[in-house]
């Protein structure tokens, strides 16, 4: 008989993780950052279904890297919320996992300490008491789901969900956003199609079963009921920008063919701006334009913004690091930020109650 070895050839090592009852006994939901969480979605869920007349928007840095300034960030965007709230419903991104199209930083849960030693139980630690501290300020918070398992760690933590340009197509993907708690926004393929978020809002909105993990850290076989609050994000794609009123008019009678709510979320950011993120507030701009002009479709936005803008790469002495400027793709800053989504409250404050 062969002693041959067939199985974990190209396996190094195996770790057994925390379960997700664990980490949540170790790090418990307040009672207030419960009524945060519970309150932002019941308030996303209202403006997709047209209850609530504002504009939702998701915006902060394209990954969490340094938890002194996510709290620094996650502080001043609690006061600009406040200010601008019968117009816009502001939602932080904290965004953990970063797709990688080669090899690089993967996120603040894989590698948390950006040295390549993949801490990724002290990533889930680090992660979730971010999640909690943002929700106890009662400021929503919104992440992408990138792995199929991190979800049962941190999902109920979070208010709104991305899926990703590169994931959207993704059986995978689809089947986990089908039992999301929050409501869930799908990108349009890295190409500007559409076809691949449509077919996707329609997958994810019925039931699926497939293999997952349950609190207790066993396999199980997940059985869902679907998501009926998935929606598309238009990003642009190769062939450059899909945020103009054109791009717009050809994506509601795609949604319309499809017979799925007409409710389109604008990314700012990647091919919308051309990657260059100083570009953000001409598309923010552009939105709230047709908005004005009487558009009806347009539910939210997308920006990425940090403390200051730009973005740096990760040097190999980490104390170099600049505060407050992003790792991974560039942002605008601060002060950009809060002129933007002001200029913006106060061109539709007034139009938006009348939408209809």
């Amino acid at each position: 008989m062969s002693d041959s070895v067939v199985e974990n050839l190209n396996v190094a090592a195996q770790e057994i993780l925390i379960t997700p009852d664990q980490l949540k006994a170790a790090l418990p939901m307040s009672a207030k950052a419960r009524d945060t969480i519970t309150q932002s979605r019941q308030t996303i869920r209202n403006i997709l279904d047209r209850k609530d007349h504002r504009l939702f928007v998701v915006v902060g840095p394209c990954s969490i890297h340094d938890i002194d300034a996510a709290h620094d960030y996650a502080r001043r965007l609690k006061a600009l919320a406040d200010e601008i709230s019968d117009t816009l419903f502001i939602v932080m991104r904290v965004y953990f996992e970063k797709p990688r199209t080669t090899v690089g930083w993967k996120g603040l849960i894989n590698d948390p300490y950006m040295n390549d030693t993949f801490k990724i139980e002290d990533g889930l630690h680090i992660g979730r008491k971010l999640l909690l501290d943002i929700s106890e300020l009662g400021l929503a918070t919104s992440t992408e789901a990138l792995d199929p398992i991190s979800p049962q760690y941190l999902q109920d933590c979070i208010t709104w969900s991305a899926i990703g340009a590169r994931t959207t197509e993704s059986q995978t993907h689809r089947e986990m956003a089908s039992g999301l708690s929050s409501a869930v926004g799908f990108k349009n393929g890295t190409d500007g199609g559409l076809a691949v978020a449509i077919n996707a809002l329609k997958s994810v909105s019925e039931p699926h079963r497939f293999l997952g993990i349950n609190s207790l850290g066993q396999v199980a076989v997940i059985h869902t009921t679907g998501n009926q609050y998935a929606h598309v994000v238009l990003r642009g794609g190769s062939n450059g920008p899909n945020y103009d009123s054109v791009h717009i008019a050809l994506c509601e009678q795609e949604l319309a063919k499809a017979k799925v709510p007409a409710n389109i979320m604008v990314d700012c950011s990647h091919a919308n701006s051309n990657k260059q993120p100083e570009l953000q507030p001409l598309v923010i701009d552009n939105v709230t334009n047709q908005v004005l002009e009487g558009n009806k479709s347009i539910v939210g936005l997308m920006v990425e913004s940090n403390l200051f803008a730009g973005n740096q790469s990760i040097p190999e002495d980490l104390s170099k690091l600049q505060y407050g400027v992003s790792v991974t793709d560039g942002c605008i800053g601060w002060d950009s930020t809060e002129q933007s989504l002001r200029a913006m409250r106060d061109k539709l404050k007034d139009v938006l109650p009348k939408r209809g």
